[in-house]
């Protein structure tokens, strides 16, 4: 069985912790006392380019704690859009990995590339075993993949502030130690976090939302997902049968 996840890796954006007075200080110190910081902190003094084969190498060694592949369409932050060249690459991306189980993000996040990822992932997972869908060849087996979608951040949708209602658990209490292993190989956004929040926001923020998702199956940590059921996906709760 082939799995893959869709999405992007970055911090939370609690309102408390996200300071955009102090962002816009630091751009109009980019040129003066920005570069006195450590190069991993000042991104606004680092060319996108370098940022990007950074972020490209950590994604490889996350992916490596489990043995997976790490794969980029390399599309740059807040620039990601619905587009044919960008459904081609996607579409042609599933076919190569033909996906039997797929994550993604939520239709609902706090960022609209999120949200876009999210269209790209479920258009790509729908068109990608059709004959003339890409030139690419069909390998053995394609076919509309198991979709989930994971929790939005604080699990919450950020139109309604509701909290998400979750079709499928899974216990990852015995796997959070090897979670954390993962979002660390993340160390630009890691150590980014750290010098300007002041706490290890992304191992803190991530252990408390598996406990709070935990909590409500009686478990130390969990995740949350969303099954996709429409027709023509697997209507199934595959996750809810390897996992029981």
């Amino acid at each position: 069985m082939d799995l893959v996840y869709v999405g992007g890796i970055d911090g939370s954006d609690e309102h408390a912790k996200n300071n955009l007075p102090d962002i816009a200080t630091r751009w109009q110190q980019r040129d003066s006392s920005e570069r006195k910081r450590s190069r991993i902190t000042r991104s606004f003094c680092v060319p996108k380019a370098e940022i990007a084969a950074v972020r490209r190498k950590e994604g490889i060694a996350a992916a490596s704690k489990i043995n997976a592949t790490y794969h980029c369409l390399d599309e740059p932050d807040v620039n990601l859009v619905f587009d044919k060249p960008t459904i081609r690459k996607a579409t042609d991306l599933f076919r190569r990995v033909a996906p039997t189980l797929l994550f993604t993000h939520p239709r609902h996040d706090y960022m609209l590339d999120h949200e876009t990822v999210h269209t790209l992932a479920r258009a790509a997972a729908f068109s990608y075993s059709i004959p003339n869908a890409s030139e690419l060849p069909l390998v053995d087996g394609s076919a509309i993949p198991w979709l989930y979608y994971c929790d939005p951040i604080e699990a919450r949708d950020p139109y309604t502030g509701e909290l998400v209602e979750p079709t499928t658990y899974v216990d990852i209490t015995e796997q959070v130690d090897r979670k954390i292993e993962m979002l660390v190989c993340h160390a630009s956004q890691r150590d980014w976090l750290r010098a300007h929040h002041g706490i290890d926001e992304y191992v803190e923020t991530m252990k408390r939302f598996g406990a709070e998702r935990g909590a409500q199956i009686g478990v130390q940590y969990a995740e949350a997902y969303v099954q996709h059921r429409g027709h023509p996906f697997p209507h199934d709760d595959l996750l809810a049968h390897i996992f029981g």
